[in-house]
């Protein structure tokens, strides 16, 4: 009896509604947009809620990322909010630390660094309800501030790396408090940053088959026309606005961490 050849990791993937892809798309895109993130921590969990495998969904959001990022960038360098040395700074860094961050995986305890970082995005959620960045700031380019800067995007490569996290949670309050960028700059240059990662780690997972082309594309897509709406929302609400609107995306994130990793560890238990 011949044996059937085993079915491809594209042909296993559940095919969810094409409506549904492009409702998550539109409002990752005007998320992206509205505070510079990626939007990979909606696509990820909005498209398990579909149905689709767990690494098929984080691979698929990373490749709908590229686009948006790009289409994010480029309608803040238009209007003036990127930091062009500041993005090439951060992205150094944020390639190397995700490296760093994926060989120290299964060598150190999460556990803890992740209830640090959980502290970490507290401390900066009430920090922006304590300081609000003027509409004209903008970052001071020395040779330690690019150092900073890379330091910066190799611990977000690393959190990333360890933890899954998008880099713009982290690069967004960390421009605008330690670094003087405006709410835009800082929105701008971190899209700007994303760009060679999601690239990167969009190739790797082709090679890999970690993806479904289909979903990225509908995803991406929906994504990039949403992206500019909202872009429009941010140069339309003031700083403060802003501010308590970011925090508030801060802690829905915190808790579907949260949640995530106590389903974890039960699991494990």
């Amino acid at each position: 009896m011949t044996q059937r050849a085993p079915a491809s990791v594209a042909a296993t993937v559940r095919r969810p509604p094409w409506w549904g892809l492009l409702l998550v798309g539109l409002v990752a895109g005007y998320l992206s947009g509205l505070f510079g993130v990626g939007g990979g921590i909606i696509v990820v969990p909005a498209l398990v809620l579909l149905g689709v495998d767990q690494r098929i969904a984080a691979g698929s959001s990373v490749a709908a990322i590229l686009p948006t990022s790009i289409v994010g960038a480029t309608g803040y360098a238009l209007t003036g909010h990127v930091d062009w040395v500041a993005g090439a700074s951060l992205a150094v860094g944020i390639i190397v630390g995700a490296q760093v961050g994926s060989f120290l995986l299964s060598r150190i305890p999460r556990a803890a660094l992740f209830w640090i970082f959980i502290a970490f995005m507290a401390v900066v959620v009430v920090s922006l309800w304590l300081v609000v960045p003027e509409r004209d700031d903008a970052i001071t380019i020395t040779g330690w501030t690019i150092a900073a800067l890379v330091l910066v995007g190799m611990i977000t490569g690393v959190l990333s790396g360890l933890l899954g996290v998008g880099g713009g949670i982290v690069v967004v309050p960390a421009l605008t408090f330690f670094f003087g960028a405006s709410d835009l700059i800082a929105k701008g240059t971190s899209l700007l940053m994303m760009i060679p990662g999601s690239l990167s780690a969009t190739i790797g997972n082709a090679r890999r088959r970690n993806f479904d082309w289909r979903i990225a594309l509908l995803v991406g897509a929906a994504a990039c026309v949403a992206s500019p709406l909202g872009l429009l929302t941010a140069t339309a609400i003031t700083p403060l606005t802003s501010n308590i609107a970011f925090s508030a995306l801060m802690v829905a994130v915190a808790v579907q961490l949260i949640v995530k990793h106590v389903r974890t560890r039960r699991r494990a238990a």
